[in-house]
């Protein structure tokens, strides 16, 4: 058993505080397992009865009939009807409980909230769920649940947990991380085949049936062309428009813009990608498009591709995205504008990229991911978005060819990927 303290922990604090826990995160990433292997064994172990959680998998055929709000709800009612006990209710995988026409609308699940609304009404129950649908969780909590819902999203193993649970020595960790990725079962499977059929079944089994069946989809080539167009363009600016273009020559199918938009919402909305919006420094404004899209997890991206596309770039770039957000950041694509003369001395402002924003309260730092830094060109490059930004927030450069960490004359950290990677205090050297 892997731990996840990270997120064991939260789930500690939050026990008993009068929320609903709501779980999020892509399939098969380990929420089912934190709340109902370590978290339910911390309760027990804590002198909780077993007869006093409620255990309810939706996902699971034996569970098919409480799908239905109303029938949920009537089966609740019944097992917490002793008001002088306490207990704990565990719903897995929530969004069974929505309807595929209120998905495909667009409506909201007002059967669904309106159940896990009476919850908060008992006094004698602290109430967990898990889900694996963004919008319908954790961007609802604070309306339906008036302030009263806490989300926890969790995520595939960081490289610190994937260390820890293979025991691996960090350098070979990498290796096999950058390849395969965090998806907590990668790590009790010994062949190289047996983690990409895994991988793959992942795609077609869970992730891409789920999309489709549940929003009725009508194009289902066109939403796997989109994953692959999104899978090998990782870390580049596009849209929708771009995308369907890009679908209409290399597929020669013909699709609008709107449709690979709420193809794009689909697959953001399950946590198989995340977009990062392009923000200018300068002008403290965020740019309508065009943005860029991580794979939450490098395996299933590397999958997708038939693990033909191996660009470390691409993928480190990937890789220190997803660290920031498992880490609790807010992550944006940064834009600085440029002043510069040319040999005839015209004046002209060019944009210069800063891979990340990390923000998390007060704090914010620029991150830039370079591969290498030998090249004294490469690192004049890396290094102009820092000398244009006038504020006094942190700047880092993670590079895969530094070893031990430092600070240059200019108050920029640079630090290596793996240390990056494995300290979760690297920013703040």
């Amino acid at each position: 058993m892997i731990r996840r303290d990270q997120y064991l922990n939260k789930l500690i604090k939050k026990e008993w505080n009068g929320r609903i826990k709501v779980i999020t995160g892509i399939r098969r990433c380990g929420k089912s397992t934190i709340l109902f292997e370590l978290f339910k064994k911390h309760l027990l172990e804590s002198g909780v009865s077993a007869q006093n959680i409620i255990e309810i998998a939706l996902d699971q055929n034996r569970y098919v009939s409480l799908r239905d709000p109303d029938v949920l709800a009537e089966y609740l009612r019944k097992q917490l009807s002793s008001p002088g006990e306490k207990y704990y209710c565990f719903i897995d995988e929530i969004q069974y409980a929505i309807s595929s026409e209120e998905l495909k609308n667009a409506d909201k699940p007002v059967r669904m909230y309106s159940v896990l609304n009476e919850l908060l009404g008992y006094k004698n129950v602290d109430v967990y769920v898990t889900g694996s649908n963004s919008k319908l969780l954790s961007k609802d909590i604070s309306t339906e649940f008036r302030g009263r819902g806490d989300v926890i999203q969790v995520y595939p193993l960081s490289f610190r947990e994937f260390c820890d649970g293979t025991g691996m020595d960090m350098r070979d960790a990498y290796d096999e991380y950058m390849m395969y990725g965090g998806m907590p079962y990668i790590v009790s499977l010994d062949s190289d085949e047996e983690k990409m059929q895994y991988l793959n079944d992942l795609f077609e089994e869970i992730y891409f049936k789920d999309i489709e069946e549940r929003y009725q989809i009508n194009l289902p080539g066109v939403l796997r062309d989109l994953t692959n167009v999104l899978c090998s363009s990782v870390g580049s600016l596009t849209n929708a428009s771009k995308i369907a273009k890009t679908v209409k020559s290399t597929k020669n199918i013909s699709v609008d813009s709107e449709t690979i938009s709420t193809y794009l919402k689909y697959l953001t909305d399950s946590f198989l990608f995340s977009e990062a919006c392009r923000y200018d420094v300068k002008g403290r404004k965020y740019f309508e498009y065009p943005s860029k899209y991580y794979c939450t997890d490098v395996g299933l991206r590397n999958a997708r591709l038939g693990f033909r596309q191996i660009e470390e770039t691409h993928i480190m770039e990937n890789m220190i995205y997803n660290e920031l957000l498992v880490r609790g950041y807010s992550v944006d694509v940064g834009v600085v504008a440029i002043r510069q003369t040319d040999e005839n001395n015209k004046v002209s402002q060019k944009n210069c990229e800063i891979d990340f924003i990390a923000r998390k309260g007060s704090r914010i730092y620029y991150i830039q991911s370079a591969l290498s830094m030998n090249d004294p060109e490469k690192e004049k490059t890396e290094l102009r978005p820092f000398n244009a930004i006038r504020d006094s927030f942190r700047k880092i450069v993670v590079s895969r060819s530094y070893g031990k960490s430092w600070i240059d004359d200019s108050g920029i950290l640079h630090i290596g990927l793996l240390d990056f990677l494995f300290d979760q205090n690297s920013l703040d050297r």
